[in-house]
């Protein structure tokens, strides 16, 4: 089963992104602060994290530095997602793997997942 890490402030929609790839049969931890993630990463081995861009205290793209940085966790896919940010824009500051707007669709979301998954060999 892959393994999904999803980080969003929102638990409105972790809940709605866990329903949808729990549907899609990922195993899938959530968290709404990015301080958390390094340390679920070792106890959760996520293949993928989907992280927000804006979330509050640690941003988005500060934990993607930390991950991309980071000898056991860089490289690990990273998704990032929001409703604010071009992916254009959004590589300039951080290394993210690939990016998805919200709204999102459902299929296009559980396909980059996925491919990056594959892509990473996992």
């Amino acid at each position: 089963m892959k393994r999904v890490l999803i980080v969003d402030d929102n638990n409105d929609i972790l809940w709605v992104v866990g329903l949808i790839l729990k549907k899609y049969g990922f195993d899938v931890i959530t968290t709404l602060k990015g301080e958390e993630v390094l340390a679920k990463t070792k106890t959760f081995s996520p293949q993928l994290i989907l992280l927000d861009v804006f979330l509050s205290g640690i941003d988005g793209i500060e934990v993607c530095n930390q991950l991309k940085s980071a000898p056991e966790t860089k490289d690990i896919p990273v998704i990032m997602f929001s409703a604010h940010t071009d992916f254009k824009e959004l590589k300039k500051f951080c290394k993210a793997d690939d990016f998805v707007s919200k709204p999102f669709d459902a299929g296009e979301l559980v396909q980059k997942i996925n491919s990056q998954i594959e892509a990473h060999h996992y």
